[in-house]
């Protein structure tokens, strides 16, 4: 079994604060074998009927392994899942959980504490560039056409057989089970049409006729998706709303390999590598920052910085995406800087080796790798 080190070491951290950790991604991105590949675990899979009964009695079930590790995969079959963590967290902490869902907390109404303060949260995203070492491989290409997710990424050939079976067991074991959703076929339509477009300004009127459901229903749709990680929703950044556009969100996909199979991509050209790349860095800075508040900013000019991070109390810093260093246009950073003048830009690209600062206009603007702009963000 793969040990995925960055994945473990997350953990490992998040236990040294909480005894209670909930390990949240997509359906197939390895929540299951991550859990089981750590030292010295009881495995219990809560879809398991016997588990269940097991698990009724949450009081005399956690007695029973006080003091161990244990994860309780697909926690939300249970009938009251936040209580048995509940009481975990107040009278056992030395028993240390890992929780496992494809849903935020928030999203089940299962849940009806959220566990607010006992509890640390991991986000499992789809396969970060650490992992490549772990899995034995390294080809970038292969990670945008297969997509991140494990199984997925280790095909010898396109899985194109994979997609559709794991959207029939989302819908099957995420949707039904979590969320109040009729209709499968305008639901699947629509996920559909997000992976085609992916990356694109989102307006929900453009796809209620195509998904034949109205303007609602399509707003109740997105939320179910975000809830469940399977897209990212990055809002407009801004502060002058004069000229700024403020209420369009834009809508990724949580992986490029569903991007390119509804696009019909069976191979890639090099003009697509600039939007793959793009949602590749969103997911680097999602899994190893642990972080979803990612902004974009657009002009209503059309001036456009792909990537804003606008921490509380501090400037924003700029993120422009090239799959080459060459093909940066420095015109829409300057406009975001006269007006923001504060706060870093970064150029992150795939063919830089190392850093180097350049100015245009007046402006700072750093050309770096990936791991590098990781760290710069960590501080």
């Amino acid at each position: 079994m793969v040990k995925r080190t960055f994945w473990t070491r997350l953990i490992a951290e998040a236990w040294s604060r909480r005894s209670v950790i909930w390990l949240s991604g997509v359906r197939r991105s390895g929540k299951t074998c991550l859990c089981q590949s750590l030292q010295d675990i009881e495995y219990f899979d809560c879809e398991l009927p016997r588990i269940r009964g097991l698990l009724d009695d949450a009081e005399s079930f956690l007695r029973s392994v006080q003091g161990l590790t244990i994860v309780l995969d697909e926690i939300h079959r249970l009938r009251n899942p936040s209580e048995l963590l509940k009481i975990a967290a107040d009278h056992f902490p030395t028993t240390r959980i890992i929780a496992t869902g494809s849903s935020t907390l928030e999203a089940s109404a299962k849940f009806r504490d959220t566990l607010t303060g006992r509890r640390e949260t991991v986000w499992l995203t789809p396969m970060i560039h650490a992992d490549y070492v772990d899995f034995g491989q390294s080809r970038m290409e292969k990670r945008f056409l297969f997509g991140g997710l494990p199984p997925f990424y280790l095909s010898s050939d396109v899985p194109e057989r994979e997609y559709q079976d794991w959207i029939d067991s989302y819908w099957a074991k995420d949707i039904q089970e979590l969320f109040r959703i009729e209709r499968r076929h305008s639901f699947q339509r629509f996920f559909e049409l997000l992976m085609a477009q992916s990356g694109g300004i989102f307006e929900a009127s453009g796809f209620a006729s195509p998904c034949e459901v109205s303007r609602t229903t399509i707003n109740n749709y997105l939320a179910t998706l975000e809830a469940t990680f399977v897209v990212h929703i990055i809002r407009p950044f801004s502060t002058n709303k004069a000229v700024e556009i403020t209420t369009a969100p834009k809508v990724y996909g949580f992986d490029t390999g569903f991007m390119c199979y509804y696009r019909g991509w069976h191979q890639l050209r090099g003009e697509d590598m600039g939007l793959l790349w793009e949602h590749y860095v969103l997911n680097e800075i999602q899994g190893r920052l642990q972080l979803r508040n990612v902004q974009y900013w657009r002009d209503k000019r059309g001036h456009e910085i792909d990537f804003i991070i606008a921490r509380r109390g501090l400037a924003p810093i700029a993120i422009e995406c090239k799959w080459s260093y060459r093909d940066f246009d420095p015109r829409n950073v300057k406009i975001f800087r006269q007006r923001y003048p504060e706060g870093a830009t970064y150029v992150v690209a795939s063919d830089i080796d190392r850093p180097v600062d350049r100015h245009f206009y007046g402006i700072h603007v750093s050309f770096v790798d990936l791991n590098t702009l990781i760290k710069k963000l960590k501080r």
